[in-house]
């Protein structure tokens, strides 16, 4: 038996694709992200009393995974990327059925001139994802604080200490007016150490690049240090994204 589902909104994130985007909500604080819904779905009165909500659900497609299959085992990146478990037993975007669920912090329900969007913190959700379904975020009922935690003890502390180099810090301060908060984004996101799992024991530095909102970002890792060594506007086409 099969079912149809149609997604509800999308998401506008500046994580621009899965390197570097978090693998858990809430990592990332000083990010912010969009939901546009799409029509026929957000109205006035489908959102009425969302705002007395500090937190929501959303449900999301993985949808760079969805058409490349699923196995009954994978490796997750908190056990180093070479022990199995159970597909079940992970939160490993090839699924079955590759749904995620993501509690994000909800800042505002905006209504301008008819066009409903709603402004979250902390999503781990890679720009353009489909949203199928949100719901609030119920603390007595969502949070069960003695749950077992599984091989996911605790949360994942900061692995690298994020730095600038004299490059990079002009290049901060030239794209302040446009990105106030570029900075603290970046260390948060890039502290977490994107690399894979199988590469992050490497001595041997190695550049690595991203596509963080409208920036390319480039940085290398240096021991327990990563420098980043230049952020530059992208271009698609040869032009600047604006």
């Amino acid at each position: 038996m099969t079912y149809a589902l149609e997604p509800i909104a999308v998401i506008q994130s500046p994580f621009k694709e899965k390197f570097a985007t978090p693998r858990q909500p809430g990592l990332t604080p000083s990010v912010q992200a969009i939901i546009d819904f799409y029509p026929g779905f957000a109205t006035p009165e489908a959102l009425r009393g969302l705002e007395g909500f500090s937190h929501i659900w959303l449900i999301f497609l993985f949808h760079q995974n969805w058409q490349k299959g699923w196995t009954p085992t994978v490796r997750p990146p908190r056990l180093g990327g070479n022990k199995r478990v159970g597909v079940y037993a992970s939160r490993s975007p090839f699924r079955p059925n590759p749904l995620g669920l993501s509690a994000v912090e909800l800042l505002s329900v905006d209504n301008i001139r008819g066009k409903i969007s709603l402004t979250v913190r902390g999503a781990d959700l890679i720009d353009g994802t489909p949203i199928f379904d949100i719901k609030p975020y119920i603390p007595y009922g969502d949070s069960i604080p003695e749950a077992r935690r599984g091989f996911a003890k605790a949360a994942p502390d900061e692995k690298l200490k994020v730095v600038f180099s004299d490059g990079a810090c002009g290049e901060l301060l030239r794209h302040q007016a446009e990105s106030p908060d570029l900075e603290n984004q970046l260390r948060e996101a890039l502290s977490l150490d994107p690399r894979p799992a199988y590469r992050q024991s490497d001595e041997e530095e190695q550049e690595y690049g991203v596509l963080f909102d409208r920036y390319n970002v480039r940085w290398l890792v240096e021991g327990e240090r990563l420098k980043v060594i230049s952020i530059e506007l992208a271009e698609t086409d040869g032009q600047k994204i604006p």
